[in-house]
């Protein structure tokens, strides 16, 4: 890229815009900056502290039409299928289709488009703080302070806050493998959304399926817990789901993927310390099931829409609060233990429509559509959690 520069040299003042973090959240937002060309002529900086090379995580979402990165979507499916002791299904869920992005892809996308914009300047360095001075923003770049004006700022660098009183976090953990078999045993037009089949003797465990073809796939083992594994229990859980269920002896392991990501109840507010705060620092992961992707689109869209008319981005509105007290109110129930993750799940998807299961989810549905889902959950754990908050 050819205005990208490793060191803080020549980092002039006067910049519009500073994106701190250059992950899922700021290239939404940044890109979108891109296409609506209304930009152009303003200053932006993106800083991060290392380049984007590596295929570090996968996104699945589920969308009604084409999206904003549908060029850059991998696979999608119109047939997920559900599995559990209690209850299974194999889901049409037109008008959805259920996508998936690889993180490189991504990335690639992005920056190829990025590196073309003169007005943007890429840096890469670790930001350990920011700072006000003389109502003048400013980084702290590899130790040194490097005063930048007095731009819009955005932020997505997440630092874990300290526990307040009332804070539940779980994480939500997982490890994946990208097999390839000799023979044809996926089904490539149906992806596996959830697999409760598996002990759940951690707490609440799932594995998922992205066939890509007959003869490869994604296959993820994830858990909703307080504590992480040891990285060779993960394998040999993933080891014995492929055998067990997937019914799969030989196979070789093309690509590795780890992660982690934070299910709380913690509130993160949208403007902080004079910068406005982006992805999963920005509440932009849903909290009782970690999906952040779709999230971010639907903020990114909202901000550039504000942006261009002019109007203050304080006055965005945040996440409705009944969604909030949903999500508390789940995280409580699996925190507590008070119910088993793949009860709930099962009986989601047993008494209600895939889509609305999904909207749901997605946090779009209406008060009425969601007292109908939430009276076909097992109600006792629901109320003593909810009377909780």
């Amino acid at each position: 890229m050819h205005h990208s520069k490793s060191s803080t040299d020549g980092m002039r003042q006067g910049y519009d815009y500073i994106f701190l973090g250059a992950g899922c959240a700021s290239l939404s937002l940044l890109m979108r900056m891109i296409k609506s060309g209304q930009f152009s002529e303003k200053k932006i900086l993106l800083i991060d502290k290392a380049p984007k090379t590596s295929n570090d995580r996968t996104w699945c979402f589920w969308e009604v039409s084409n999206g904003f990165f549908e060029e850059v979507v991998y696979r999608k499916w119109n047939t997920v299928s559900f599995l559990s002791d209690d209850y299974s299904s194999v889901m049409n869920i037109a008008p959805y289709e259920y996508k998936m992005i690889r993180g490189i892809d991504f990335y690639q996308y992005c920056f190829d488009v990025i590196s073309s914009q003169k007005n943007i300047e890429v840096v890469y360095a670790e930001v350990t703080q920011w700072y006000y001075q003389n109502e003048k923003f400013g980084v702290v770049l590899n130790g040194e302070k490097v005063p930048l004006g007095r731009p819009v700022v955005f932020n997505s660098i997440y630092k874990p806050i300290r526990k307040k009183k009332n804070t539940i976090t779980l994480q939500q953990h997982f490890k994946g493998w990208i097999i390839e078999t000799e023979q044809a045993v996926f089904n490539a037009g149906e992806a596996i959304m959830m697999d409760f089949r598996v002990h759940q003797k951690h707490g609440t465990t799932f594995a998922y399926v992205l066939p890509y073809t007959t003869t490869s796939a994604l296959v993820e083992y994830t858990l909703f817990t307080k504590e992480l594994l040891r990285q060779e229990q993960y394998e040999t859980e993933l080891r014995n789901y492929i055998r067990q269920y997937l019914g799969i002896e030989k196979y070789i392991i093309k690509e590795v993927e780890f992660g982690v990501i934070p299910m709380t109840n913690e509130q993160f507010p949208f403007y902080q310390d004079g910068v406005y705060n982006l992805g999963t620092v920005g509440g932009q992961t849903k909290g009782s099931s970690g999906y952040t992707f779709q999230f971010i689109q639907k903020r990114s869209e909202q901000i550039v829409k504000q942006l261009l008319a002019g109007k203050p981005l304080e006055k965005l509105p945040g996440t409705p609060r009944r969604f909030h007290f949903y999500d508390n109110t789940l995280l409580h129930i699996l925190y507590h233990d008070q119910l088993p993750g793949n009860k709930i799940f099962s009986r989601l998807f047993q008494k209600n429509k895939p889509q609305q299961v999904l909207r749901f989810l997605d946090n779009e549905t209406s008060l009425k559509e969601e007292l109908k889902i939430i009276s076909s959950l097992p109600t006792w754990p629901f109320l003593k959690a909810a009377l909780k908050h």
